[in-house]
């Protein structure tokens, strides 16, 4: 299962770690430490060295009640960022975005994947995907983030996030995204209630039904949180368990902000698979 991320070529049968890097002042765990060209490219660099295939570089914070930003902001904040990293790191630069403008000039940068919680909602977006040429990854939500937390509802939760993205696929392959191209996010945390979640995890294995890699974000998400009673900074060992369950259920890429610790939890369920 191999893919080419602008002319880097990972085999995603290997689970692969993301590790997220947030140029934001206001995101839910890292908001503001590193919104400097130079600290969030140390950190980049660091997350490589602890063995990341992937950075995902946000500009645009998604936690719940997040206000937009301009699309000007969002430019400034990404781009010099991107530029940095594509200049000095062997590592798959993606990008966090819905913005058809972000897409566009990131690609140009050097960016490897378009990462959109929105699944390409947004007007323009899958035509700017598609012009990019870059493997995108779909991201199933429910309403918008300063608004998904209130009551979200669904007849079936795993049904219902499957369907949607099947419908997101089709878009986006009538406006010229190639099917090879294509990565799937459950959504963790967007628009779904704590037990939403969990049912999600316990059967991530269905999603693989849809035949495409699976992304999973759940580090040191508030589901993490309502479970163990922990902080934010203290949902580390969650994060762990939550990665080794969604990596012993075949997904591709896990987002996490702890990326050393992860890397031993992929690498331990690695070991496993290969001994039997």
């Amino acid at each position: 299962m191999k893919m080419n991320f602008a002319g880097r070529e990972l085999d995603l049968s290997v689970c692969r770690v993301m590790g997220i890097l947030n140029v934001t002042p206001d995101s839910f765990s890292d908001g503001g430490r590193f919104n400097s060209r130079e600290s969030a490219f140390l950190r980049a660099r660091q997350m490589v060295s602890d063995g990341a295939s992937f950075i995902d570089v946000g500009g645009e914070s998604t936690r719940p009640g997040a206000a937009p930003v301009s699309t000007q902001e969002e430019l400034d904040r990404v781009c010099p960022v991107v530029e940095a990293i594509a200049g000095e790191l062997d590592v798959v630069i993606s990008v966090d975005t819905s913005n058809p403008v972000v897409m566009a000039e990131t690609v140009r940068l050097g960016a490897g994947l378009v990462n959109d919680v929105r699944g390409l909602q947004r007007e323009g977006a899958p035509e700017a995907a598609a012009n990019a040429a870059v493997p995108v990854c779909l991201m199933h939500s429910q309403g918008e983030p300063d608004t998904m937390q209130n009551d979200p509802r669904y007849r079936n939760v795993r049904k219902d996030v499957s369907s949607f993205l099947s419908e997101r696929m089709r878009v986006v392959e009538s406006a010229g995204v190639r099917p090879e191209n294509i990565i799937l996010d459950p959504g963790f945390g967007f628009g779904k209630s704590v037990e939403h979640n969990f049912r999600l995890l316990a059967g991530l294995e269905q999603m693989h039904l849809l035949g495409h890699p699976l992304l999973v974000g759940v580090s040191r998400k508030s589901m993490l949180g309502a479970v163990t009673g922990r902080d934010v900074n203290e949902r580390l060992p969650a994060s762990l368990a939550a990665a080794t369950i969604s990596a012993m259920k075949g997904a591709s890429i896990l987002r996490v902000h702890d990326v050393q610790e992860t890397m031993d939890a992929v690498r331990i369920v690695t070991a496993m698979r290969e001994a039997i």
